[in-house]
């Protein structure tokens, strides 16, 4: 049986939005909604690729908050687990370093307005209910 490799995306949020990010890389995704993020590389835990991959993506210094309940099959041998996040106190604002061309802030009312990966959408589902009970109680 092949070993599962774990790949992390962030429900990156910030004053009741959440970040979505625009591949531009490989061509089938291209164009495509995805919370960011990457591989778990050996010997590494998956909050702190998040915080490596965030920070190589985005160019952001951000810290984890918790794990969104639930993963994703990706292509064998993948599976997606997504984790909220936060930016930390002074770090920069994102910006499409790599495999993205585009970011997007995104409200509640704005959330399914791009065109999601079919393998996201479980995730931002989960914090889309966590966004309107936020926006609900502002």
């Amino acid at each position: 049986m092949t070993e599962r490799i774990v790949v992390v995306g962030a429900a990156l949020l910030d004053g009741g939005r959440l970040l979505a990010a625009r591949r531009s890389a490989p061509p089938e995704l291209a164009g495509r909604w995805e919370l960011p993020g990457g591989k778990v590389e050996p010997g590494e835990t998956p909050e702190a690729a998040l915080v490596r991959e965030l920070r190589e993506e985005l160019g952001v210094e951000t810290e984890p908050v918790r794990r969104v309940p639930g993963q994703w099959p990706l292509r064998t041998p993948y599976v997606l687990q997504v984790w909220t996040a936060r930016l930390r106190a002074g770090s920069a604002e994102p910006k499409a370093l790599q495999d993205h061309d585009a970011l997007r802030w995104l409200t509640p009312a704005t959330l399914w307005s791009v065109d999601w990966l079919e393998q996201d959408v479980p995730a931002v589902r989960e914090v889309a209910a966590e966004l309107d009970a936020a926006d609900a109680g502002a």
